[in-house]
């Protein structure tokens, strides 16, 4: 039998997050398999009257593909994708993440080839503007030992994440990305970290299950040159098949101006992919009440309870502060006690402190108010 759980995460991906409408091309993209979530998708696709298109991909293979490409492959395989994206009117990106390893071995010039066409030119020029999209994980033996949990309870913190009451999360929002569009002076402490910069003018933006799932984060951005002082992440990031860890940026004028981390030379080269790089695009606030610890996946770790993700690269929709760059790397701070703990000041009041809402109006994002 069918899980209830991976039906309602369907229809919920296709009716909320999506909204397919009667005749719309729908892009089912996944990168692994899970056949009876597949199937679940495409059923709910044709009941909303869209018509739904499949793309299998694996990571194994894809290495394989890149290990032995040359350039001129490479560009025409982007050419049929991008092609092929363009005529989608939606796009869900299914990962059934199995070996957070899977991509090493590749010559570093030909991956990053790789990233600058499929995960750069792709995503950000094309995908993210032509289409309603949404994006998510879906739960793997693998996720589960990076979570330190036994399958059947990480399976069961997954669904509570990915389908919980997100009409209700967004009206708790409303008060915080009220709050961000009058903010301007923004301070950010925690150990290693002492960060000050503008949202003036940029605003916020609610994450309420439209775009990435599990979802809960409100975002703004940094006016460019406005960023000063130092930040230190506490929360591992994969990038590539390499681990990044105890990442420390120093800020001068906007731009990261010393990088460090446990392999600083790899992370520089990373930044120094063209000019805007070394520049944040996004400050966002992870506020989903069922993640509570990281667990190496970038769409899980940035909507942590208690944290907040500050991004080196190319800016978001609806936040643009000039930010153009080929990267885009959510790098995550979490702020509750058991991580250090810290503050979050709004032009010099204090909003949340070791990750809970401490302002009148925001009590609501916190946990006990969202489950």
């Amino acid at each position: 039998m069918i899980d209830t759980r991976v039906k309602k995460l369907a229809q919920n991906l296709i009716g909320h997050s999506l909204g397919v409408k009667p005749g719309e091309k729908v892009l089912i993209e996944t990168r692994g398999i899970d056949t009876a979530f597949t199937m679940e998708l495409i059923r709910a696709t044709y009941q909303a009257g869209g018509l739904p298109f499949l793309s299998i991909k694996f990571p194994e293979l894809d290495r394989e593909i890149q290990k032995g490409c040359s350039e001129e492959q490479l560009r025409l395989m982007y050419k049929w994708e991008e092609e092929r994206m363009l005529a989608m009117d939606c796009y869900i990106g299914v990962r059934l993440p199995v070996n957070s390893f899977e991509e090493s071995g590749v010559d570093f010039g030909k991956m990053e080839l790789y990233n600058s066409l499929y995960d750069r030119k792709l995503l950000m020029e094309v995908r993210v503007p032509t289409t309603r999209w949404v994006v998510l994980r879906y739960p793997t033996p693998a996720m589960a030992q990076a979570a330190k949990m036994n399958t059947q309870d990480f399976e069961d913190f997954y669904f509570g994440a990915c389908c919980l009451d997100y009409e209700k999360m967004s009206r708790a929002m409303d008060p915080l990305k009220a709050l961000m569009d009058r903010t301007d002076r923004v301070r950010i402490t925690a150990p290693g970290t002492d960060l000050t910069f503008s949202i003036r003018g940029i605003g916020g933006v609610k994450c309420d299950g439209n775009a990435n799932i599990p979802d809960g984060e409100v975002y703004s951005a940094p006016v460019r040159d406005s960023v000063n002082g130092v930040i230190t992440y506490n929360t591992p990031s994969m990038v590539d098949g390499f681990c990044f860890e105890n990442i420390r940026f120093e800020f001068k004028n906007g731009k990261i101006v010393r990088a460090e981390a446990n392999n600083s030379k790899r992370l520089n080269d990373i930044l120094d992919t063209d000019e805007g790089a070394r520049y944040i695009d996004e400050f966002a606030l992870g506020v989903n009440p069922y993640v509570t610890r990281p667990m190496n996946e970038t769409l899980f770790d940035e909507k942590i309870m208690g944290s907040l993700h500050f991004t080196p690269g190319n800016c978001v929709m609806g936040c643009d502060n000039g930010n153009r760059s080929q990267i885009h790397w959510d790098l995550v701070l979490i702020q509750t006690p058991e991580w250090g703990g810290g503050t979050i000041a709004f032009d010099g009041e204090i909003i949340r402190r070791d990750g809970l809402f401490v302002k009148e109006e925001l009590l609501q994002l916190n946990p006990e108010n969202l489950k």
